[in-house]
């Protein structure tokens, strides 16, 4: 198998069926204007009988598949899920090899004869730019400009040029005030915003596009879409996989593929307005179906007469602050819900929707507020009764997030369907009933004794979305619950909600869309920064949506000739403050307190140490952080430093005895020793959390990287160092959250690793740990293709966006800092 001499990718990424779709209808496809291509116009693509498989030939992801696509053309690439499109965006794209057939791309001929010609791949990538369906996977730092940056670096462009690509790709993506954010403290919309952003950066020939407006909202579509118009414009080509027939409508040309065969590829009206075309390829929009409106119960007349008047759900005024955040994620929220109604949450990227979804869910506790559930508020209550409570309130309420297949954890499907109802105290007759019932119900019961990462993504969703109904919940939630499905699972998804909604459930689910929302729900509640702008009737509250999307697009097009502050040497998300301490030379800085962390172990006097506790306190007030502040994220710290220096007051023998209690006594050199074994650690502590909050990880990196420079000489690979350790910085966050995910999943279903006796907790934590690793393995397997997308080929070459520079103020700070060593080596010790 040739592919692995590229790259290969994982066998759940795209559907490896053989071949059972129709005929290629026009196999070389037509220009705009639905003709045959000119021979003058330049051929990016070309791909003769392409054959690709996961399983070493027993079946074909990609099965015969003939292409040309040329300089200019946009194309969109549609299929259901897993027909082989991301397959085959990525065969396009440069990133895998098949396992035969003919490959060249951007006038290279990177395989043939069945060999991968890797010189060949490396400089057809160089003119193609490629945008992943899950855009955190495919941001590589921890500064939003910096990643724009990153794969103008690798090309080499100069200093100068970068700063003004990055400039103009965050300004046609509408993240010019996200610059020094950090990503992944970004939504999942504005992640991909920024990996557009990325790709555009690197002023690419050919842009590849997989699924790149799944995760945005109406505004941020039309903004993609307004993106991909000014690069047909300027005649770059175009392939834009999609699932979308919106998108596919505006293209030169459509793209079919069924089974890893190309079904279609011609004019979009043509297959997009011939529905028995849609129906046979499992393309059907869920509007033109025979999924109507009246099959599935949701006449509008339900919205004017619910059947029970009985309120399931109250918010009532909630507000919430995350714990490091300046302003409030939510403020002054209120709705509430029937049995049986359907309430839409919907919003803008980062409007709170998702935050809203856990707190109903009592997975975070509000500030000021309350949610109720059939008459329980679980978050008001404390202690025992407040766990008894937020238990009871958790057994009515079901939650399916945004990534519901990332909830599974068990060994196999029934055993992660049981754990809810085992943790509601179901015998275990009645645990298997319910989970029978549920996988009957959702059509997956063949799967129950199957592990669930061995599932399909669809069947994966329907397996983790069980779980969560089988403890049959009063409220059920739903993150974005059709996000990256295809028309016909959409279909089915709306199919599951009419059913649960029949039941007599309460659902309340975050959307993007205009048209699902209108299609599902009874009511519609619309945030929009934080703020409840409207509850009520569809029609009314998706129109005031309608006017904050065209308000924002406005606001886009004003960006546009708008004189934005953009400078690549402002060192922090937070950088605005101006602070001393965060506008320093990162290498000054963090040699600077290096050195005075390890003399702190030189102060053995109290006079050295009010010195010390001087120039610690002045470095806090220079980073406008704020006592409180350090001394609250260090609290555990200091909070073991005290025992340790009660331990050390006590075991101390020598000086005056001044109290005997046994074999213990305490000491006045003991008590010397105890104060000055305390203090100075806890000033090394604060020092070193003023460093890390007034230096963002990429800083840190490219710090090492230029410390470490003299190294290469001898054969060091300092810069493939720095890129590790930053990608090291860069995950963290993303593993942590995966966890929390899972955390929350269990908790949401009964238990968790914070309750129950010992074992319980250890299984739990223990259930952790396997699909946290797989998710290692699958960022791991990703980052290597986002580094191939941005044409990372390790040192040699590259250029900086982010020039480190020595200034008059890092001068001024490293001869404060020699002064202040000094002089606390040349203080006289008292004792």
């Amino acid at each position: 198998m040739n592919h692995t001499g590229i790259h290969t990718i994982s066998a759940d990424t795209a559907a490896s069926e053989p071949d059972s779709g129709p005929a290629t209808e026009h196999g070389h496809g037509w220009d705009s204007t639905g003709n045959a291509p000119s021979a003058r116009r330049a051929s990016n693509v070309h791909l003769d009988d392409v054959r690709f498989s996961y399983d070493r030939g027993r079946s074909w992801a990609l099965d015969g598949v003939t292409l040309d696509i040329h300089s200019g053309e946009y194309i969109c690439i549609l299929g259901a899920n897993g027909s082989g499109k991301s397959t085959l965006g990525r065969i396009i794209a440069g990133f895998v090899s098949p396992d035969s057939g003919e490959v060249s791309l951007m006038g290279e001929s990177v395989f043939t004869e069945g060999h991968a010609r890797e010189r060949e791949y490396r400089q057809a990538r160089h003119s193609i730019g490629m945008v992943f369906q899950n855009p955190e996977d495919q941001i590589v730092t921890t500064v939003v400009q910096d990643d724009v940056a990153f794969g103008a670096e690798n090309l080499g462009i100069p200093h100068e040029e970068i700063v003004s690509r990055v400039h103009w790709a965050l300004e046609q993506v509408d993240m010019l005030d996200y610059a020094l954010a950090d990503p992944s403290r970004l939504s999942g919309g504005q992640q991909q915003r920024v990996a557009i952003a990325g790709a555009l950066a690197m002023h690419p020939g050919m842009l590849v596009l997989d699924e790149p407006v799944a995760m945005l909202d109406d505004a941020g579509r039309r903004e993609v879409s307004g993106i991909i118009d000014r690069l047909r414009n300027e005649r770059t080509t175009v392939i834009n996989i999609t699932h979308m027939f919106d998108e596919a409508r505006s293209a030169d040309r459509l793209i079919v593929l069924d089974h890893g065969t190309v079904a279609y590829d011609g004019k979009p009206s043509r297959f997009l307005n011939d529905a028995n075309l849609l129906k046979a390829h499992g393309l059907e929009d869920a509007d033109v179906t025979d999924v109507t409106m009246n099959e599935l119960n949701f006449q509008h007349s339900v919205r004017d007469d619910v059947d029970s008047d009985v309120q399931t759900l109250a918010v009532r005024h909630v507000t919430f602050t995350f714990s490091d955040a300046h302003r409030e994620a939510l403020k002054d929220v209120s709705f509430s819900a029937r049995q049986g109604e359907i309430v839409a949450i919907v919003g803008r990227n980062g409007s709170g929707k998702s935050t809203l979804a856990r707190l109903v869910c009592a997975l975070a506790k509000p500030q000021h507020g309350s949610i109720e559930v059939n008459g329980i508020d679980a978050l008001g209550a404390k202690g025992k009764r407040g766990k008894a409570l937020r238990k009871e309130f958790r057994a009515k309420v079901g939650y399916v997030m945004q990534h519901p297949e990332r909830q599974l954890f068990a060994d196999t499907v029934a055993a992660d369907v049981s754990y809810g109802p085992r943790n509601l105290g179901c015998s275990p007759e009645q645990t298997l009933d319910r989970v029978n019932e549920t996988l009957e119900f959702l059509g997956i019961s063949d799967c129950s004794e199957r592990s669930p990462f061995a599932l399909s993504g669809g069947q994966q969703r329907l397996a983790a979305i069980a779980g969560v109904i089988a403890s049959k919940p009063s409220v059920l939630v739903l993150d974005e619950p059709t996000a990256g499905l295809d028309a016909r699972a959409r279909s089915r998804m709306y199919t599951l909600i009419a059913q649960l909604k029949a039941q007599g459930t309460t659902i309340v689910m975050t959307t993007h869309s205009h048209d699902e929302a209108a299609l599902l729900s009874d009511k519609v509640a619309l945030l929009h920064h934080g703020r409840l702008m409207a509850f009520g009737r569809p029609e009314e509250t998706l129109a005031m949506y309608d006017e904050i999307t065209d308000r924002a697009l406005s606001k886009h097009g004003h960006h546009a000739n708008a004189d934005v502050r953009f400078d690549p040497s402002e060192r922090s998300p937070i950088a605005r403050k101006s602070s001393f301490m965060h506008q320093l030379d990162p290498r000054v800085k963090m040699v600077s307190a290096l050195v005075m962390m390890f003399t702190a172990f030189a102060i053995h006097s109290a006079t050295q140490l009010a010195l010390a506790a001087a120039v610690v306190f002045g470095i806090v007030g220079l980073s406008r952080l704020g006592i409180r502040h350090v001394l609250h994220t260090v609290r555990l710290l200091l909070a073991m430093l005290t025992v340790m220096g009660i331990l050390n007051l006590l075991v101390t023998r020598s000086g005056t005895v001044l109290l005997h209690w046994g074999v213990l006594m305490i000491t006045d050199a003991g008590i010397v020793s105890a104060i000055l074994y305390t203090c100075r650690f806890a000033l090394v502590i604060m020092l070193g959390a003023v460093v890390m909050q007034t230096t963002t990880p990429t800083e840190m990196t490219d710090s090492m990287e230029s410390l470490l420079s003299p190294l290469k000489r001898w054969g060091f690979h300092v810069q493939e160092l720095a890129l590790v350790m930053s990608l090291a910085l860069r995950f963290i966050p993303t593993l942590t959250r995966e966890a929390r995910q899972i955390v929350d999943a269990q908790a949401a279903r009964g238990g968790s690793v914070e309750t129950g006796g010992p074992i319980q907790r250890v299984k739990a934590l223990a259930a952790i740990v396997v699909p946290v690793f797989a998710g290692a393995l699958r960022h791991a397997d990703n980052v290597s293709l986002a580094l191939d997308a941005r044409c990372y080929e390790g040192g040699s070459g590259r250029t900086h966006f982010r020039m480190l520079t020595t200034r008059r103020k890092d001068y001024c700070f490293l001869a404060g800092s020699v002064f202040y060593i000094a002089l606390l080596l040349a203080f006289p010790t008292i004792f």
